[in-house]
């Protein structure tokens, strides 16, 4: 099934060490993910989950190309959780993007709200946002009537996190990569045919929020970008959001900057 080789250009912002976002890749797959913090007290940073995350996950591929991706990701689940001793519930979590490039097909898996852009369209995961739920929609309101990120803002995101654990992982939630590997079997998955299939966006919400806003979402474009490109996009993004919209009022996010990271996936 598998042997096309995939070229991948990304770019992070802040630095990958410094950042729960995470890019891999495999001679065939590109991977993205967004570490999410611990609702309670964890052993582990996000930065850390995310990153023994998406190594096992990059191994198996590599391993075993031909895998499904939605075992593969229950299995390196299953081995990060052993890994740092982790419990569902007491956990960080992660986003999901994966693309795998075949030999007659191009693959893509998502869990959690980290999208991927093919010439045909988008796989999104939206399922927290479709939980609608009441403090995320007063926070936003807020934001966009002027009052900052202020204490109030803050206490709202602390209450919208308790919500959220209660529907993480559960039926008529949504699902994330945690300490549980039956999130992967909840995993949103797509094929392409590789005629049509020439390259894919992946990235984390906080890059393509605001490229979606900013209307710098010419993707085919961007499919273009070398590494040096897909950094000053994340600049200028970043820069916007620091000097054009401080205080989340045109648009409405969690906080002033979130972690960026983009990678294009092209066949070799």
């Amino acid at each position: 099934m598998s042997g096309e080789q995939v070229c991948c250009a990304s770019a992070q912002l802040p630095a990958k060490a410094a950042s729960d976002d995470k890019v891999f890749t495999t001679p065939s797959a590109v991977l993205v993910l967004d570490g999410a913090s611990a609702f309670r007290p964890a052993p582990v940073s996000a930065s850390t989950y995310a990153d023994q995350l998406g190594r096992h996950l990059a191994a198996q591929l590599t391993n075993t190309p031909d895998t499904d991706l939605r075992t593969a990701l229950g299995e390196a689940i299953a081995q990060t959780a052993c890994d740092l001793n982790l419990r569902r519930g007491d956990s960080p979590s992660s986003t999901v993007a994966m693309v795998r490039v075949c030999t007659d097909h191009v693959d893509g898996l998502v869990l959690g709200d980290s999208p991927i852009v093919f010439p045909h369209g988008q796989l999104a995961d939206h399922r927290i946002d479709a939980l609608e739920l009441p403090q995320r929609q007063q926070y936003r309101q807020r934001l966009a009537s002027g009052t900052g990120y202020d204490q109030h803002h803050r206490r709202l995101l602390h209450e919208l996190q308790d919500q959220q654990a209660q529907w993480r992982n559960r039926a008529g939630g949504y699902w994330i990569a945690e300490a549980d590997p039956e999130a992967a079997n909840h995993a949103l998955t797509i094929s392409h045919p590789i005629d049509t299939t020439p390259w894919s966006v992946l990235a984390t919400d906080g890059a393509f929020n605001t490229i979606e806003y900013l209307n710098l979402n010419d993707w085919p474009r961007i499919a273009r970008h070398g590494p040096r490109e897909l950094e000053a996009l994340l600049d200028y993004c970043r820069s916007w959001e620091a000097n054009h919209d401080p205080h989340g009022h045109h648009l409405p996010r969690s906080k002033q900057h979130d972690d960026k990271a983009i990678a294009v996936a092209r066949r070799s």
